[in-house]
């Protein structure tokens, strides 16, 4: 039987080692929403997680930084996280803010139509509207990690038109998404400590496949 060799167990060692750090790198980083989420009912303090949501924004930029430098070699996830999260945190919040936003006039919309007769026209299309916006940020954070300097106008739109060509992946991404959500019901410790970054690499692998079009071309990508 042939030995395993050294570089393998580097290899293993290190992709392990990128999983865990990012998960206590994202708890750490994302601790006003996680908090909320253990301490609270969801459905009654909604308005608080949405004003959290925002925080987390530079800290899933962080954690796309990450990957992308172990995908280049570099062993230093802590480094690489946080360098992400300075290089990218303003635009990042921006970001984050807009997806809170959109999110908060879907479900207040959707609350106020609930017991009309028309709801049935109005609730799809906030759903559709939900999931959109769901699909397109990571997106726009995957292109503010590859490109921090672009505007964000720019990062915004070219987001915005990939996620839509790229429809079947950015449907994958949410799924996976909203799997790691149902896990964290469930299981929260679960899904902290293990799943939460490998679920955001499959998103990220998904989302820099999206921007191929819009990355240098000596940029290697994969989908997942």
């Amino acid at each position: 039987m042939r030995r395993i060799s050294h570089d393998t167990y580097a290899s293993v060692f290190s992709t392990v080692y990128l999983g865990l750090m990012v998960n206590v790198l994202l708890l750490v980083t994302c601790a006003p929403l996680v908090f909320l989420l253990l301490t609270t009912d969801p459905a009654r303090t909604w308005p608080l997680l949405l004003i959290a949501l925002p925080l987390c924004a530079p800290a899933v930029a962080g954690a796309l930084t990450a990957f992308r430098a172990h995908g280049v070699g570099e062993a230093r996830v802590v480094r690489a996280f946080f360098a992400g999260w300075r290089r990218t945190v303003r635009k990042a919040l921006v970001i984050g803010a807009l997806l809170a936003a959109v999110l908060a006039i879907v479900l207040v919309d959707v609350r106020a139509v609930s017991a009309a007769s028309w709801a049935v026209v109005v609730v799809p299309l906030c759903g559709t509207v939900a999931l959109l916006v769901v699909a397109i940020a990571p997106v726009a954070l995957t292109a503010l990690v590859e490109a921090p300097g672009t505007p964000l106008r720019v990062v915004l739109s070219t987001a915005a038109v990939l996620a839509v060509r790229r429809w079947y992946l950015s449907l994958v991404s949410v799924l996976v998404l909203a799997g790691q959500a149902v896990l964290f019901t469930t299981s929260p410790a679960l899904a902290l400590g293990l799943t939460a970054a490998p679920a955001l690499y499959l998103v990220w692998a998904n989302a820099r496949f999206s921007l191929r079009p819009a990355l240098p071309a000596d940029s290697s990508v994969a989908a997942v």
